[in-house]
């Protein structure tokens, strides 16, 4: 207990109970914790009310990156619409701020040990390795050695799958994750409201917890977007939700990054892989086989087609509980729809007679 409190333990801080609960389960691990809560953004209700104001109450420190998260991350978000694309500003914010910027005061800055977040996500480091971690002498220079010995920090899917959150971190570093410990990676969700229960939180048990998926209701004629011409501001969109046109089985990313800074060895050796992958959160797992490309990105094909793939979402990678890493939907193969259209064109070339396809106009 007396080495454990000479460790210094960062706890980023949300103002919701699961963060609460991280610090709490730090502070029970005999660790020395500061609680830091990161202000991204100026907002003030209809009242004249900062929110923020009430999720920062229970911190130590507040710091704010309003500019970090304008520069990093909104200004992308607003670029991503421009090019009609959907963008998830909760993956690039982890990337950006709070594994980069936030990482990096509180450990230069604030002395930290190690940083703590009440994400529901696990790695393959105990502890006492992460913090042998800030002793660890690394390499200077703009790349990495490619023949230094290092083995990589698995990025683990938390206990309580349905709360996993693993998806959100897909684009976190390997040095972020090396300095990363996630309390809660074990637990369940109903369990860390117990836990705030029995411990009086009863005040971050009361605030409200936002979903990461909204629905739109009240309306009887519903269209789903199929695709969008940014040229032309053309929108096309399909009657029905299970709509041939909504589903595809093959997507391209951007380059892919990977959580152990490099592909998986059997992805290097064979150009081919199967994993799963999912494009956003809680969605079921899709078995799908990647293919590499020489310059980073993969070509997605999924066993079976898949409702709804959107351009600008991350594609995230898993093999067994292991998150390996994601890459941005770039582009995307022809639809159910699509296809269907010209195998029916091919069978209607089929029974036209041999002198009427004589005079069809060749295709250029």
């Amino acid at each position: 207990m007396l080495a454990a409190a000479r460790r210094h333990v960062v706890c980023a801080l949300s103002g919701g109970v699961d963060s609460a609960v991280a610090a709490l389960l730090l502070r029970r691990r005999g660790y020395q914790v500061t609680g830091v809560f990161m202000k991204n953004w100026d907002t003030v209700d209809e009242q004249g009310a900062c929110s923020a104001d009430k999720d920062c109450e229970d911190a130590y420190r507040i710091f704010s990156y309003v500019k970090e998260y304008w520069n990093e991350v909104f200004s992308s978000l607003l670029n991503e619409y421009e090019m009609g694309r959907t963008p998830n500003p909760d993956i690039t914010c982890n990337k950006h701020i709070k594994f980069n910027y936030f990482l990096h005061y509180a450990m230069d800055n604030l002395g930290a040990d190690a940083i703590a977040t009440g994400h529901y996500a696990r790695t393959s480091l105990e502890d006492e390795e992460v913090f042998q971690q800030k002793h660890i002498q690394r390499p200077q220079g703009l790349f990495r050695n490619r023949f230094e010995v290092r083995n990589a920090v698995k990025l683990l899917q938390g206990a309580d799958l349905l709360k996993d959150q693993t998806f959100f971190l897909s684009q976190i570093s390997q040095d972020a994750l090396r300095s990363t410990i996630f309390p809660l990676g074990g637990l369940t969700k109903d369990f860390v409201k117990k836990i705030a229960a029995e411990h009086h939180f009863h005040h971050v048990l009361k605030r409200k917890e936002f979903p990461f998926l909204a629905r739109l209701g009240g309306l009887r004629d519903v269209w789903f977007v199929v695709d969008k011409n940014i040229t032309s501001g053309e929108v096309f969109v399909a009657p029905t939700t299970d709509h041939p046109a909504l589903y595809r089985d093959l997507l391209r990313t951007n380059r892919v990054h990977w959580i152990a800074e490099e592909p998986p060895a059997e992805l290097i050796r064979d150009k081919m892989m199967e994993c799963n992958f999912r494009f956003f959160h809680q969605m079921a797992l899709v078995p799908c086989t990647l293919t590499l490309n020489q310059d980073g990105t993969v070509w997605v094909t999924s066993v079976k087609p898949v409702r709804a793939l959107t351009l600008g979402q991350f594609a995230v990678f898993y093999k067994g509980d292991e998150c390996l890493g994601s890459g941005k939907i770039v582009r995307l193969g022809p639809s159910v729809y699509t296809l269907q259209q010209g195998k029916n064109r091919e069978k209607e070339l089929q029974n036209v007679p041999a002198e009427e396809t004589e005079k069809l106009e060749p295709a250029t």
